[in-house]
């Protein structure tokens, strides 16, 4: 909406009489913000734990993060929600992530207000706000906030990007993206990359692009109309996807382990004021293994998996440096309120071993140190689709414990920069005061003198829950205004009230005891004896590393806060407390059409994603092409699914209808017709039957006959000891056609478009299907 037409609630102005001459005419009046008004840019880092950014004293190198902070200001004491999605509700609403409804992921959504995944209408985004005020708008990069049964193109898209107050998008609506061969979306519909990785494409770099393409449309256009740009890359989730060169420059940085790194950056943090200087480091983490006691193989691959993080990293801040050189250039970076920040502390997504494919994990295929040393120079290239050790998660989130999805510091404090030097005089300087994610926009909205709106597009708005931090910009000692604040993520709870923080954690002493990355059922008796013997008490103003449990010595306190956070949960819709694991993901959720057995599908049409496909793996399907096969033969994809991590492609090749099922990059699982198409129409079918049980605990999906017929003639038979038990792939969808992105199997060169004529592609599911649903949980928690 770039005009009003008219003052709400008045008439028409001017005068409109019977002829031209006995009228008077009354112009819409245009949106314009202030003279002068600054430009708007969050930078919304993934999965970069506190101590991860050389300003927050990592050995890595970020020159252009750091300029940022040599000329502005660095929060030493900002917290985020534990988990990517819940977090940027909270950054583009100023609501906590329960008022949004996003207790969790959307995969992980339940039943209740505070956990639907629907965020409110009545919750505006800043970009809404800012579009009122005569700001253009864009988003670029992860989305993630919109409802995962609804990220189709049969929509609907009023919560995708344009929905929500942006008037261009570029990136991916998921949680994670292959950095080589993405999952793009350019506003309201699917694209693909501009180039190939042979050809030198990354995303991290076509996202720049954007942007500053974004921008430099309007600017020339109209120089004076700010902008607001969330850019969001991909980086630093998983898959550590990064050209060679820039891993390469850190080799040998890392041998010295994760003990060394966390000793190094501490020291550091220190030197910077970015912690106390009596400021202790946290334990050692009882789940990660001390460096010592690793291999000589192991310290090897770990250390290479480290160097391709840091190289992601400068690369990444490479690129962000391109944005900032152009906001510069064109004399915006001045009037530019740039805010930096992570969605939560680093990941622990990778494991205790890291893995050169995701996909294996959430297959129960066990790691092997042999393989994955003999992939180690194509560790971040576009083969791999890698993760590291959760060793290097714990040195990322120096000096705090734990990480990512846990509410203790390591999961919730996060690196964040504020850099303005039109509107900020101080320089270089270290502020103390408590903030939360919640904090972003009532601080723009104060710093640009805007009053949060009583209503957006006619819908009655909700308070802004957060805190201006505008005050505090030139006075290192103004009072903080942010006193309390809950903390709960998949039953992880803790609660910070001046100074003080209660931590519950999920049962047991330990990552694995506790239930691994996804907590336990918490039924009513557990959580009241939880919550008498379960919590624990840190003075974070004295003790910042949360080394020191006064439960036991300051009781009374601890009972205060217990309370508090309760009042807090009542406030914001926290309640139910939910630590369920598999149970939630399995959850039924709204499905835009009714369970069916057959799906249909058609060429040249967007890729359909997993949640809104059929499901394939162990059950009896087939899949059936209906083509017209011109004289002189035709070649290429049929339908496919997933990429070099696992999935699997219908396809002609040399005559021949075969089928292929990568098996996480380890198997190729093949099958081929005996006999070459010949020239005109024909229904090419490729059927499995399962004819032994899935063994999920050790990454075995249902045995079965694999066959392939033509016009109803067995053409092609293989027996599949095996078969993919519960991840087809981490990314990608189903297309007709066509392999885009990541080749699916080595046997052909993607995309392989079929050069013949495909009518339609029809899998039918007559199967019953046999699943595990704690492994598809941990499969859908790992995009976020």
């Amino acid at each position: 909406m770039s005009i009003v037409e008219y003052p709400s609630g008045s008439s028409f102005p001017g005068v409109i009489g019977r002829t031209f001459d006995t009228s008077s005419p009354a112009w819409p009046k245009p949106l314009r913000a202030g003279e002068g008004a600054p430009n708007v840019l969050f930078v919304i880092l993934d999965d970069t734990g506190f101590g991860q950014l050389g300003c927050f004293g990592s050995p890595i190198r970020t020159p252009n993060l750091d300029r940022l902070a040599e000329n502005g200001l660095r929060y030493s004491n900002m917290h985020t929600t534990a988990l990517c999605s819940p977090t940027r509700s909270c950054i583009l609403t100023g609501r906590n992530h329960h008022s949004n409804g996003m207790a969790c992921i959307t995969e992980g959504s339940t039943g209740y207000p505070g956990s639907n995944g629907y965020i409110p209408f009545e919750n505006g985004f800043l970009s809404e706000i800012l579009q009122q005020h005569g700001y253009n708008t864009y988003a670029i990069g992860k989305w993630h906030l919109t409802p995962a049964e609804q990220i189709s193109a049969a929509g609907p898209y009023d919560r995708w990007p344009l929905g929500r107050g942006f008037e261009r998008f570029y990136g991916f609506l998921g949680g994670e993206t292959n950095q080589y061969y993405p999952e793009l979306v350019y506003d309201n519909h699917q694209v693909e990359p501009p180039k190939s990785p042979e050809e030198g494409y990354h995303l991290t770099e076509d996202l720049v692009d954007k942007a500053i393409q974004f921008v430099a449309d309007a600017k020339q256009a109209a120089p004076n109309k700010p902008f607001f740009l969330y850019f969001a890359p991909g980086a630093m989730h998983a898959p550590h996807h990064v050209p060679r060169e820039w891993a390469d420059r850190y080799k040998g940085a890392f041998d010295d382990g994760w003990e060394a790194y966390r000793e190094k950056a501490f020291a550091r943090q220190k030197e910077l004021g970015i912690v106390p200087a009596d400021a202790v480091l946290s334990r050692h983490d009882p789940d990660v293994k001390p460096w010592a006691e690793c291999s000589a193989e192991e310290r090897r691959l770990y250390a290479r998996m480290m160097e391709v993080f840091a190289g992601f990293l400068e690369h990444t801040d490479f690129h962000i440096g391109r944005l900032l050189d152009f906001l510069g250039k064109v004399g915006e970076l001045d009037n530019t309120i740039i805010m930096v920040l992570s969605d939560n502390g680093a990941s622990a997504e990778g494991g205790p071993t890291g893995s050169v494919n995701e996909n294996l994990f959430f297959n129960n295929v066990p790691e092997s140190l042999e393989t994955n040393l003999a992939a180690i120079d194509e560790i971040g290239g576009p083969t791999t689709f890698n993760h590291y050790a959760w060793g290097w998660t714990w040195a990322g989130n120096t000096p705090f414990r734990r990480w990512k999805r846990e509410t203790y510091r390591g999961g919730i404090s996060d690196p964040f920069i504020v850099h303005w030097p039109a509107g900020i005089k101080a320089k270089n300087e270290v502020r103390r005061h408590f903030a939360h994610a919640i904090d972003m926009v009532p601080t723009i909205l104060d710093a640009l003198d805007i009053e949060a709106p009583t209503t957006i597009r006619g819908v009655t708005q909700a308070p802004i829950e957060g805190f201006s931090l505008a005050h505090t910009f030139d006075d290192a000692t103004a009072a903080g205004k942010h006193h309390t604040q809950y903390f709960e993520m998949m039953g992880h709870r803790s609660i910070y009230h001046d100074g003080w923080r209660a931590v519950c954690p999920w049962p047991g002493p330990s990552f694995t005891e506790a239930g691994a990355f996804f907590g336990k059922p918490i039924p009513a008796d557990t959580l009241t004896e939880i919550d008498a013997t379960g919590w624990e008490l840190y003075h974070v103003d004295e003790d910042w590393a949360e080394n020191h449990n006064l439960a036991a010595e300051n009781r009374a306190r601890l009972i205060e806060m217990i309370a508090t956070w309760y009042v807090e949960a009542g406030k914001y819709n926290v309640m139910p407390v939910d630590g369920r694991g598999v149970q939630r993901f399995a959850e039924e959720r709204p499905q835009l059409t009714a369970d069916r057995s057959r799906y249909t599908f058609y060429p040249h049409t967007q890729a359909v994603p997993f949640n809104a496909g059929p499901r394939l793996l162990n059950r009896s399907h087939s899949i059936t092409a209906e083509v017209e096969i011109p004289e002189g033969g035709a070649e290429g994809v049929l339908v496919s699914y997933g990429g070099t991590d696992g999935g699997y492609t219908l396809f002609v090749q040399d005559g021949l209808l075969q089928y292929v099922q990568n098996y996480v990059a380890r198997d190729y699982l093949h099958v081929k017709a005996d006999k070459p198409l010949t020239a005109g129409r024909h229904e090419l079918r490729f059927e499995f039957e399962v004819t032994g049980e899935p063994d999920f605990a050790h990454g075995k999906g249902a045995a079965g006959r694999a066959q392939l017929y033509v016009d109803g003639k067995l053409t092609g038979q293989s027996d599949f000891p095996h078969t993919t038990p519960l991840s087809l792939g981490l990314t990608g969808g189903i297309t007709v056609g066509a392999d885009p992105g990541a080749p699916v199997c080595p046997f052909y060169r993607a995309p392989f478009e079929f050069t013949g004529i495909i009518h339609q592609v029809t899998f039918d599911l007559s199967g019953e299907l046999i699943e595990d649903d704690e492994a598809t949980m941990r499969r859908v928690m790992a995009r976020q």
